[in-house]
């Protein structure tokens, strides 16, 4: 089991661009911690940061 993902692995698996995450890691809603030179990014810190993000609100059409 993978406990750590680099910017560009959590990218793949969010579908969120890299400018985006590194933009969430600046204003602090994605924590990351670095090692060395790598930036990289908790599993349980990345389930943190989608789950805070806002759901949609169904706006009651019809499918």
């Amino acid at each position: 089991m993978q406990l750590s993902y680099s910017i560009d692995e959590v990218s793949v698996l969010t579908g969120i661009g890299k400018t985006k995450l590194y933009s969430a890691i600046s204003n602090g809603s994605l924590s990351a911690r670095k090692f060395g030179k790598r930036t990289l990014v908790l599993k349980d810190d990345i389930d943190r940061f989608l789950n805070q993000l806002p759901q949609i609100q169904s706006e009651g059409r019809g499918a």
